[in-house]
């Protein structure tokens, strides 16, 4: 019986020093996985990003890779450029989980978009599912969000747009201005995720700064949270921040057949890009439909569906200024001139001096809704957003568009 137990009792010892060393060997085989990921990923976006970072996403993970089609790896030598990283969950299988885009300033290329285009739709969700209130929430497009005073950029919920102005002493090659975006390639990105995006975002503008000859200098992100984006459109009476301007102007004007939404974001007076978002409600709708003649009420019926009823107001200054334009039917993109005025399919805009630096100041319109705007109101709308942002930021020189800019665009496709 003795002899029974101690057999027992060296069979369990020698089981369980097998396992240790199974499970000593699967750890062993984790890191050195982890390490081949970490060493990927940083070849993947060319040394800009951390591989340990990035890998320390969604809970952290054993396994990741950079995407192997070419156009998903990053080369600092052929900028504009970005890259992919994806999840390994198991043999054979990949999922999203990170990018980094990497955008330079072109006298050819906006980095600003204005206008009706379809890419800028806010409120079809990215799934492209229909909705019973379409512009309830921005859930596609939500306004981005200033870090910190909006220096060194914009957040999302899951991204983060740090931006360098390469300033006296870069070199020749170096762009004007660049922008660095790290996303999350993934669903119900988290706080924490959300913070470590806005430091490896900031790192790589950092790297790419030094690496490429743009004397810039970064400020150091805020040392509180970022908080979650809102993409729930509120009152427009009760609007703040970004579009305080206009529950002003609907006080003092009537509602009329302007938007009673708005999402507003905060507006710090050093933020080099400031925007709002206005739409119409369903109850909206029906009020303006009613005073429609019947030509144009189908245009009503679907701004309840499929071609919601929007306007976005969007300042831009100093190097800003610079990169918005629009998209010009049928040619390439169009960069909008400093100083000048004007509109172009469901855009307009106005110029102005501010702290001595040229500012840009836009207003789109959804395709359709313009129509349903009558020049005069346009043209009101629009003087009350620049007239209260210039003021706000004592910018001079304002230049507005002509009257007859604001004449609905009959005849466009």
């Amino acid at each position: 019986m003795r002899a029974g137990w101690i057999r027992l009792w060296q069979w369990t010892a020698c089981g369980g020093i097998a396992l240790s060393l199974y499970a000593g060997w699967l750890t062993f085989d984790d890191i050195r996985d982890r390490a081949s990921s970490e060493r990927d990923i940083s070849a993947g976006c060319d040394r800009l990003v951390s591989g340990a970072a990035v890998m320390d996403l969604q809970g952290g993970m054993v396994r990741a890779k950079a995407g192997d089609d070419p156009r998903s790896r990053l080369d600092v030598d052929a900028l504009p450029g970005s890259c992919t990283i994806y999840k390994v969950p198991g043999p054979g299988r990949t999922t999203g989980l990170f990018g980094l885009t990497v955008r330079v300033s072109s006298p050819s290329k906006p980095m600003h978009w204005i206008g009706d285009d379809s890419d800028l739709e806010p409120f079809r969700d990215r799934a492209g599912r229909e909705k019973a209130d379409v512009t309830a929430n921005a859930d596609r497009r939500p306004e981005p969000r200033p870090i910190g005073d909006g220096t060194l950029g914009q957040y999302g919920d899951w991204y983060t747009t740090v931006r360098a102005e390469c300033g006296p002493g870069s070199r020749a090659t170096a762009p004007k201005l660049l922008k660095v975006t790290a996303r999350a390639d993934y669903d119900d990105v988290s706080a924490a995720d959300r913070e470590r995006l806005a430091r490896i975002a900031r790192s790589a503008a950092e790297a790419l700064t030094d690496r490429i000859g743009c004397q810039s200098d970064l400020p150091a992100l805020p040392d509180h949270p970022l908080t979650s984006v809102p993409s729930d459109l509120r009152p427009a009476r009760a609007t703040d921040g970004s579009c305080r301007w206009f529950a002003r102007h609907i006080q003092e004007q009537g509602q009329g057949r302007l938007p009673d939404r708005a999402l507003a974001t905060p507006a710090p007076d050093t933020s080099p890009v400031e925007s709002c978002l206005l739409a119409v409600g369903p109850d909206q709708v029906g009020r303006i439909a009613a005073d429609l003649p019947a030509d144009k009420r189908d245009a009503a019926r679907s701004a309840l569906t499929h071609s919601p009823w929007w306007l976005r107001t969007a300042s831009y200054f100093g190097a800003e200024a610079h990169t918005v334009g629009y998209d010009d039917l049928g040619s390439d993109d169009k960069i909008i001139t400093v100083g000048t005025a004007g509109h172009a399919r469901g855009a307009w805009w106005a110029s102005s001096t501010c702290d001595g630096k040229p500012a840009l100041h836009t207003l789109s319109a959804s395709y359709t809704y313009d129509n349903v705007l009558d020049p005069q109101t346009l043209s009101a709308l629009f003087r009350a957003y620049v007239g209260d942002i210039t003021k706000r930021r004592g910018c001079t020189h304002v230049t507005y568009p002509e009257a007859e800019d604001f004449r609905a665009p009959e005849h466009r496709p």
